[in-house]
């Protein structure tokens, strides 16, 4: 058992408009993101199960031809390998939890997020 501060994690700058703070376990990984206004996520796909809560602000997500507005208290659920892409409609903070763990963020191989 590990009891974890969000206000002690690092945040890891990835481009001038998203960051990131990161906890992971064995199975699972939990993430804060944080992306400016216009913020894009592009288009991408991976195995893990994602679950997506916005904590405050407003992402624009793009899934299998929909377009899906998540706002804060909604929890959007994307299965493994579904190709999907986000905009942020304000300056938002969003909490990701992936399963298994998303091992290209942590070997640093999410070129998509970065720049």
């Amino acid at each position: 058992m590990k009891l974890h501060d969000w206000n002690e994690i690092e945040e890891e700058v990835l481009s001038q408009t998203i960051s990131r703070k990161m906890i992971t376990g064995e199975k699972g990984m939990v993430a804060r993101i944080f992306l400016k206004k216009g913020a894009i996520v592009p288009e991408h796909s991976h195995e893990n199960e994602q679950f997506t809560m916005v904590l405050s602000g407003a992402l624009e997500f793009r899934i299998e031809g929909k377009t899906i507005i998540a706002r804060p208290g909604q929890v959007l659920e994307i299965p493994s390998h579904v190709v999907h892409s986000a905009i942020a409609l304000e300056d938002t903070d969003d909490l990701d939890v992936f399963v298994p763990p998303r091992q290209d963020w942590l070997e640093g191989r999410d070129a998509y997020l970065r720049g």
